[in-house]
């Protein structure tokens, strides 16, 4: 299957989308999976609690039904007491409706959190799980050894479901100053992503919004700026499709069929980008 990009929005000079964008729409198909991108959220600051606010907000009118967490989901102490500041008491109003966050770890994250219940992670540092004719699998890229890829290898061979979505903390491509692409990652996983026909590949670590021009058939969004935002750190190049790093960020997906439509919000509900990818046959 090939992803035909509908809908494209251009990047200023300066990292900031430059236009108008449509406000979160819902599509008429009871079927159609919704659901929202946190990456680098857990500082228990405003910024976090003012972003998981909007997410409530936004979410009368976009009811999703999961939340994907791209690792540093608590920075710093990782006491109970910090588990309920940095986690449970921002997402409260999220958690009350039953919503689920699905967590995978980042470099700022200890590993026994892949215990902690709420992120429904059943202690495991990388797992795969199903929505709708959607299956994500989740991958732990502070320590992607040799048993870990030969997992993905296995569970993406495996897969039959119509969208192949993965999603970790370390970015494959990025054009975040701070850190930028994960390459040595990169050249040991990506061959096996585009080997098994994976769609979109979601990431945080860079404080920055980002949607990468498709790279070898894949699309790649940074999303690491739930929490924490680098003004100015998006570096855009050639390879840099839009972004945004001038405030806090999070991201709405709905997969309708064979259309995933995308946004990305920011800490005041600014709608900062927005596009449709859209399933076709290979020739």
């Amino acid at each position: 299957m090939r992803i035909i990009v509908v809908a494209l929005v251009a990047i200023g000079s300066a990292g900031v989308l430059r236009g108008s964008h449509p406000a979160a729409q819902v599509s008429a198909m009871p079927e159609a999976l919704r659901f929202a991108v946190i990456g680098d959220n857990g500082t228990g600051d405003r910024f976090e609690y003012e972003v998981a606010h909007q997410m409530v907000a936004v979410r009368e009118r976009f009811p999703f039904e999961m939340v994907l967490m791209l690792g540093d989901n608590i920075y710093g102490g990782q006491t109970p007491k910090d588990f309920v500041q940095k986690f449970e008491a921002p997402y409260r109003p999220l958690l009350e409706a039953g919503v689920r966050f699905y967590a995978s770890l980042g470099n700022h994250d200890n590993q026994s959190n892949r215990f902690y219940k709420p992120f429904n992670m059943d202690g495991e540092r990388y797992y795969t799980f199903a929505k709708r004719n959607v299956r994500f699998f989740v991958l732990d890229s502070d320590y992607f050894d040799d048993r870990q890829r030969s997992w993905i290898n296995d569970a993406l061979r495996g897969s039959r479901d119509e969208w192949k979505i993965c999603y970790f903390h370390h970015p494959l491509y990025s054009n975040g100053g701070r850190h930028g692409a994960q390459v040595d990652l990169r050249v040991m996983l990506e061959p096996i992503l585009t080997r098994y026909g994976v769609d979109v590949v979601f990431s945080g670590h860079d404080h920055v919004y980002e949607r990468l021009k498709p790279q070898r058939g894949i699309h790649y969004f940074v999303s690491g700026a739930a929490g924490q935002v680098r003004k100015g750190n998006l570096r855009p190049s050639d390879s840099t499709a839009a972004g945004f790093d001038q405030d806090q960020s999070f991201m709405l997906v709905e997969v309708a069929g064979g259309t995933f439509s995308f946004q990305a919000i920011s800490r005041t509900g600014q709608t900062v980008d927005s596009g449709v990818l859209q399933k076709g046959s290979r020739p």
